[in-house]
C-alpha cells in the first residue's frame, strides 16, 4: 500500500451525524432537535465557570475527585466507584476498549443508540443488533442473541430515539439472563426526566450483581451539553479496568465545576422535571390529535411517525417545519425514516411546532405536492 492504511474495521463505522442545528433563512429558530433542556444550565454552574477563568492555565485534579464526591453525595454511591469522562459517551467507549477484542460482541437493541455500534467496531468488536418489540428493547430478543462471544450489552434505558423503557424487573431478567463474563451497560442518559414507579435507574443493580455498569450524563437535564461531562458507577473491579485507559485530565477544570454546582442546584432540577411532566403527555395528545401515531415516551422527547402519503411524510414535514423555523431530528440512520424526533422544547416553542403540524396536515393535496421537499 501506498498509505497508511486504518486497521480492519475501522472504515466500517458510519460516522454519527448530529441532527441539525440551523434553519438558514428562516428568521428565528427553535433547535428542537438534539434534547437538549429548555432551560439551559443551572445559574450556579454558570457562575462556577466564571469563577474558574483564571485558572485555565492549571491542570484539572487528574481523577476529578471532587466531581466524583459530589456525585456520590448526590445519589448516595461511593465515589470510589464512579469514573468520570468526557461525556458519557466517553464511558462507552472506555467499556469497549476494556473488553472488547476481535472476535467479541457488543450487544444492543434494534432501535438503540447508535454510539454503541460505533464503539464496538471502534475496539475492533463485532456489532449484534436484537429485533425489537414495539419499538421496545425485548429482553428475550437481548437474551436469545447472547453468545460465548458477547461481551458488552448495551441498553439504553429510556431508549434514545424511541422514549420507550423498561421497567426495573425486565431490567434485572436480563442482568441475570447473561453470563458473568459478559457486562450490562445501563445507559441512564435520560433516567432523571422518568417518572415510573416500576423504573430503577441501575444503581440497584450495579451493587448486587459485578457485571452491570450504568452511564450518566450532565448534557440532558443538566444543561451542560456543551462542557461534555459524565460519569460511570460500576464494581471495583470494572471502574480499576476503566482508570487504567482513561486519558489524563479527561474531564476539564470548568466541566468539574460545573458539574458540581449542577448537582447542588436541586429547585433547577425540579423545574426541569416539572415542566416536562406537563409538556410531554400535551405534545403527545395535540399531535395524535392530528392523526399522527406518537410512540409513547417517558424522557423529555417524542418520535412521531408519519404515513408515507406523497406531501405528507416525514421528509415533507421536517421541510416544511425547517422552514419555519423549527428544527426537528430526522432519524433515518436509526431505520426510522418515517419518524421525526421532537425535543420537549419551552412553551413557545411547544405550541409553535403543534400549530405548524396542523398547518402541515390541513394542506390539500396539491399544496402539499408544491410544498413538498424535492
Amino acid at each position: 500500500m501506498s498509505r497508511p492504511v486504518p486497521r480492519p474495521g475501522v472504515m466500517a463505522i458510519d460516522p454519527y451525524v448530529p441532527g441539525k442545528s440551523a434553519a438558514p433563512g428562516s428568521g428565528r429558530t427553535f433547535k428542537l432537535s438534539a434534547n437538549e433542556t429548555p432551560f439551559g444550565p443551572s445559574p450556579r454552574a454558570v457562575q462556577a465557570v466564571r469563577d474558574m477563568a483564571d485558572k485555565l492555565a492549571i491542570y484539572p485534579e487528574g481523577s476529578s475527585r471532587k466531581l466524583r464526591e459530589a456525585i456520590g453525595a448526590r445519589y448516595g454511591l461511593d465515589p470510589a466507584r464512579i469514573v468520570a469522562g468526557a461525556g458519557s459517551d466517553e464511558i462507552l467507549e472506555m467499556l469497549a476498549l476494556a473488553y472488547i477484542g476481535p472476535g467479541d460482541e457488543g450487544l444492543y437493541s434494534q432501535y438503540g443508540f447508535l454510539e454503541y455500534k460505533i464503539v464496538t467496531l471502534s475496539a475492533g468488536g463485532t456489532p449484534v443488533v436484537a429485533p425489537e418489540r414495539n419499538y421496545t428493547t425485548d429482553v428475550d430478543a437481548l437474551l436469545a442473541c447472547v453468545t460465548e462471544k458477547t461481551r458488552l450489552v448495551f441498553l439504553a434505558n429510556p431508549n434514545n430515539p424511541t422514549g420507550t423503557y423498561l421497567p426495573a424487573s425486565e431490567v434485572e431478567r436480563l442482568a441475570r439472563g447473561l453470563p458473568k463474563k459478559a457486562i450490562l451497560v445501563l445507559d441512564g442518559a435520560y433516567a432523571e426526566y422518568v417518572e415510573r414507579e416500576d423504573y430503577e435507574a441501575g444503581v440497584a443493580l450495579v451493587d448486587a450483581l459485578d457485571n452491570v455498569v450504568m452511564t450518566r450524563t450532565f448534557s440532558k437535564i443538566y444543561g451542560l451539553a456543551g462542557l461534555r461531562i459524565g460519569w460511570g458507577y460500576g464494581s471495583d473491579h470494572i471502574v480499576d479496568a476503566l482508570n487504567r485507559i482513561r486519558p489524563p485530565f479527561n474531564v476539564s477544570s470548568l466541566g468539574s465545576a460545573a458539574g458540581i454546582a449542577a448537582l447542588e442546584d436541586v429547585g433547577h432540577i425540579e423545574k426541569s422535571i416539572a415542566h416536562n411532566s406537563r409538556w410531554l403527555p400535551w405534545l403527545t395528545q395535540e399531535i395524535t390529535a392530528l392523526g399522527l401515531e406518537v410512540l409513547p415516551s417517558v424522557a423529555n422527547f417524542i418520535a412521531i411517525r408519519f404515513p408515507d402519503t406523497p406531501g405528507q411524510t416525514a421528509d415533507d414535514a421536517d421541510h416544511f417545519l425547517t422552514e419555519r423555523g423549527l428544527i426537528l431530528r430526522a432519524i433515518k440512520a436509526y431505520g426510522m425514516g418515517e419518524f421525526l424526533r421532537l425535543t420537549i422544547g419551552s412553551e413557545e416553542a411547544n405550541r409553535l411546532v403543534v400549530d405548524a403540524l396542523r398547518e402541515f396536515r390541513a394542506q390539500t393535496p396539491a399544496a402539499a405536492k408544491r410544498t413538498a421537499h424535492v
